[in-house]
């Protein structure tokens, strides 16, 4: 971590005083080294969705929804195709992103919600604010730091608020700080990125003359969905015929639009502050699409996960399996596609700190690794296994109910019960879509896979388990 941050600073260095090396007028060391110490950090703009699916963006083959400010993004900079969160709602793929754990180590096992929900599940009600986050260590290092939009890592009596996790501004949802306004408005989630964008810019304004890092996290595509007639408007020839209804695709797509919209709006007024070439912007989803059998999403669950099975809570490929492009101009390499590299949300930590030039703690233990190579363009081979646990019931189709646990491993990734059911292997390069079970023809991988994965599932603090969890058993039809 520590050698890649050296060789950025020394290419840096080497740019700036390249040419009055070549005219023989290189300056004195005491001068050189003042002026290296002048060195800019890099800034970080971390925009993270909210239950968007892998497949919702032109970029990654959305022929229907209108993207085209996050495609422009994946043309100026890289697209992964293999990036994965660490849960397959939304507080456990936050906890991992800000600590760089598996969540199931901090208990966060499904949403925070209320107090009883939360004990009913041996959850906490908030994640612990003495964890090491990627915001306190950049806060640590000198970083101004601020989150607008969702939260969801706690809130409630007693709840910390994003400052006591290293955050200096803040305005939030689903927490105990200050909150965003207006939500009284019948249309407040659908206008609700204009706000936090509108916040996130005066941030970067006041605070551009020195590194800053910035969550950006929407609330949309996240039900209940309630876009405007003017939003809904290009999508007009996906309205139903004959019946005063919208249909599923105007109020779905229009969301997806005013998101990219308004990250658009963002990254104009980034460019307009002459930050563009020393800001790193990453746009990512902390899960996969909702489903139409959750009650707020029976009139618009009809996210993409492009070719994979599974949605919100499901651990095969589209529940966990989401976009991630980042844009670096002049150090992440234009129009890239990285099909390679296997990259996760545990990763952003190690991977933003490395960047920064910031030492990890000693007592961290990440779960993630340091990715900046790859997001510097050059692929890699990750070392760490990805691994996930879910307890509790998945709604939808029955081809989306996968088994409670998974692991990804190389090409690999094995899913299977605790008690040995369910047992399935695929070679995900291969067999994206999780159709084309191995497991009998490649016991040996089995085998060293279920070892690795009922190990770490050992080590996580225990809790209750849903009936159905695990289970895709459907109701045939019986003799009375």
């Amino acid at each position: 971590m520590k050698a890649d941050a050296t060789v950025m600073n020394r290419r840096q260095f080497l740019a700036t005083f390249g040419a009055a090396a070549a005219a023989g007028t290189l300056p004195s060391c005491a001068f050189a080294a003042k002026s290296a110490a002048k060195v800019r950090k890099p800034n970080f703009v971390f925009i993270f969705a909210d239950d968007l699916g892998w497949g919702d963006l032109g970029c990654y083959g959305n022929q229907q929804i209108k993207t085209p400010n996050l495609d422009e993004l994946a043309k100026e900079g890289i697209l992964f195709t293999q990036f994965y969160v660490n849960g397959s709602v939304c507080s456990p793929s936050r906890t991992s992103i800000m600590t760089s754990h598996f969540p199931a180590r901090h208990s966060v096992h499904g949403h925070f919600a209320t107090g009883q929900q939360n004990k009913a599940r041996a959850m906490p009600n908030w994640l612990d604010p003495k964890v090491h986050t990627v915001t306190r260590l950049l806060k640590d290092a000198g970083y101004t730091t601020g989150h607008f939009g969702k939260w969801h890592l706690g809130s409630g009596e007693g709840a910390p608020t994003p400052g006591d996790y290293g955050v200096d501004e803040h305005c939030t949802r689903s927490s105990s700080g200050p909150q965003l306004t207006g939500t009284d408005d019948p249309y407040f989630r659908a206008r609700s990125t204009t706000q936090i964008v509108d916040r996130t810019i005066d941030f970067i304004e006041k605070n551009h003359d020195e590194p800053f890092y910035v969550n950006v996290w929407s609330l949309v595509p996240h039900a209940t969905l309630h876009p405007t007639d003017e939003q809904m408007k290009p999508y007009q020839r996906y309205a139903p015929r004959a019946v005063p209804y919208k249909g599923a695709k105007q109020i779905y797509y229009a969301s997806v639009s005013d998101l990219d919209r308004q990250i658009g709006r963002l990254i104009r007024r980034i460019d307009e502050l002459g930050l563009g070439s020393n800001t790193v912007i990453a746009f990512s989803s902390d899960n996969g699409p909702e489903d139409f059998d959750i009650r707020n999403a029976v009139h618009s669950g009809i996210g993409d996960t492009g070719p994979f099975r599974g949605r919100k809570r499901s651990i095969y490929e589209g529940g966990v399996r989401v976009p991630f492009i980042v844009r670096w101009p002049g150090h992440v390499p234009s129009g890239t596609v990285d099909s390679a590299t296997v990259i996760a949300g545990v990763d952003w930590l190690p991977t933003v700190c490395s960047l920064a030039g910031v030492r990890l703690p000693g007592d961290l233990n990440p779960d993630g690794q340091d990715m900046s190579t790859a997001l510097l363009g050059r692929s890699r081979q990750r070392t760490k296994p990805l691994m996930w646990e879910w307890r509790f019931r998945i709604f939808g189709d029955m081809v989306h109910k996968s088994p409670m646990l998974a692991i990804r491993d190389g090409k690999w990734k094995l899913l299977m019960n605790p008690d040995h059911s369910r047992i399935e292997l695929y070679d995900i390069p291969v067999d994206p879509t999780e159709l084309d079970n191995v497991a009998d023809r490649h016991p040996e991988v089995v085998n060293e896979l279920s070892k690795k994965v009922l190990e770490w599932q050992k080590t996580l603090p225990p809790g209750p388990v849903e009936k159905v969890a695990g289970s895709n058993a459907y109701p045939w039809p019986k003799e009375q």
